[in-house]
């Protein structure tokens, strides 16, 4: 395992001082912890950067979208509607 040395401000030690204290953790760890949780986000944010970037992979129009939905919902309210009332 790698090891790296870093400089944070007074006030980011002292809420890492206090998050440890909390959780019953070393510095250590919740700084590994927060990286790892970093460049997850960070992976899930370039896979999304490259679909949007992709002329292949149709883009969606949030108003079309949500109206198809709310038309499909309430579709689905008026028929059973109907269902329960016999007709």
């Amino acid at each position: 395992m790698g090891q790296i040395t870093a400089r944070l401000p007074d006030t980011v030690m002292e809420a890492l001082d206090a998050a440890a204290k909390a959780l019953h953790r070393s510095r250590a760890d919740i700084i590994r912890q927060a990286v790892e949780r970093y460049l997850e986000d960070f992976d899930d944010l370039s896979v999304a950067l490259e679909r949007l970037r992709d002329p292949a992979d149709p883009v969606l129009d949030w108003e079309r979208v949500r109206d198809e939905l709310l038309g499909a919902d309430q579709a689905e309210r008026r028929q059973g509607d109907r269902s329960r009332s016999g007709g």
